[in-house]
């Protein structure tokens, strides 16, 4: 897991007050999950609106319309300069996003692709927690929470084990800098480390359910943290979601477009646990896997995965096919155009579309264009002029 500290700027929203408030960075890393890697504010990225749209789709379980209209005129990728990056998290669930100022470039140089690849180096070592799903026995409003014993001794503060029972006030701090009040006692037989004062006000305030993720651990002065996930769940009100999932297809559509064809600075918001891949890709990751793979079918290669718990695991697969996921509305893109098949059974919720710079290939690496190029074909008007250039698209010129 990589810290977005990256010259991120971490800020919530008071609702009564308006004021902004400081995000712990490591926690909202660790709410967002074990794989998100957030590009660096004054780097290069590769931003695709297809994945945008995408994480419409997924977050209110609505596909695009047939009425969107299409834009012929905005590329299937931007190659943008990322102006800042701002760490929230939403008021009434604890949802965390990071917003994002893009602005639409032309051409990278080296010095570019530099940065690009030293920030991805220099991300901050995970910092450790603990996450659990919650069982029907932790939301129970009568009940308490129960603490695996592990996690339980390395991020609370050591029990007095001779006091009977062993006990202590927990005092812990969630993504608004809320305070929560928690008894933690060790008892019952056998014996375990269990949450009880506190914990169902915590519970009904958080309005949490069973399957929603609970996680723990302590920031760099030792102070408790807590965060929440929530358990992917179905929207309450289809038919409101379906005119807002209309209205921002063509919101973020509509705002791409106009910055593509003018250069000029645009906001995409990004969130971590309902979009299904990430659309804003550091540019030193994705030129590495663009130039260094040369994609064939029957290609194996390693992805790692989220797991239950905030863990990760790689999968094996091969490479079945390589085609436009939406040939009509986004031709000749590379966003999730490689098919996939996996090599275990259990593999059945993976999805068979990725996209190149999401995989690691088993085979040796190969260089499939010159690293310095410039493109020679004339500029189509309105166009940006990197969306004309060979195999990537995007115009290196050398500093």
């Amino acid at each position: 897991m990589k810290s977005p500290a990256n010259g991120a700027a971490a800020a919530v929203t008071n609702g009564e007050g308006g004021e902004k408030k400081s995000i712990n960075p490591e926690l909202w890393q660790a709410c967002a999950g074990p794989l998100v890697n957030l590009p660096a504010a004054g780097t290069h990225v590769v931003y695709f609106p297809q994945g945008h749209s995408e994480q419409v789709a997924a977050s209110l379980k609505k596909d695009v319309n047939a009425q969107v209209p299409n834009y012929p005129n905005l590329p299937s990728k931007l190659l943008c300069l990322l102006h800042n990056v701002t760490l929230h998290a939403d008021p009434e669930t604890d949802e965390v996003y990071a917003q994002m100022t893009l602005q639409p470039v032309s051409s990278f140089d080296k010095d570019a692709l530099l940065r690009s690849d030293l920030a991805l180096k220099s991300n901050k070592p995970p910092t450790e927690f603990f996450c659990k799903i919650l069982t029907a026995s932790d939301t129970s409003t009568h009940g308490g929470f129960s603490v695996p014993r592990r996690a339980a001794e390395k991020t609370f503060p050591p029990l007095d084990f001779s006091m009977q029972p062993p006990a202590q006030e927990l005092v812990a701090r969630d993504l608004h800098d809320n305070v929560w009040n928690f008894r933690h006692i060790y008892r019952g037989q056998p014996k375990r480390h269990l949450l009880t004062t506190g914990w169902s006000l915590f519970v009904s305030g958080k309005r949490l359910f069973a399957g929603d993720s609970v996680l723990f651990m302590r920031d760099e002065k030792q102070q408790l943290l807590l965060g929440i996930r929530r358990a992917s769940r179905q929207p309450t009100n289809l038919s409101s979601s379906v005119l807002s999932s209309d209205s921002m297809h063509i919101g973020i559509l509509a705002a791409a477009a106009h910055a593509a064809a003018n250069n000029s600075p645009f906001t995409v918001f990004y969130n971590p646990r309902a979009s299904p891949s990430e659309f804003v890709i550091p540019l030193a990751k994705y030129y590495k896997a663009v130039y260094s793979n040369q994609i064939s079918l029957g290609m194996r290669f390693r992805m790692m995965f989220e797991t239950e718990e905030s863990g990760t695991r790689r999968y094996m697969g091969t490479i079945t096919g390589i085609s436009d996921l939406d040939p009509v509305r986004w031709k000749n893109s590379q966003w999730r155009n490689l098919q996939v098949g996996w090599d275990e059974s259990t593999a059945g919720e993976r999805r068979n579309r990725v996209s190149i710079w999401e995989i690691e290939p088993v085979t040796a690496p190969f260089f499939i264009c010159p690293p310095f190029f410039r493109s020679k074909r004339p500029r189509q008007p309105g166009m940006p002029a990197y969306s004309r250039g060979p195999c990537l698209g995007l115009v290196m010129i050398s500093a």
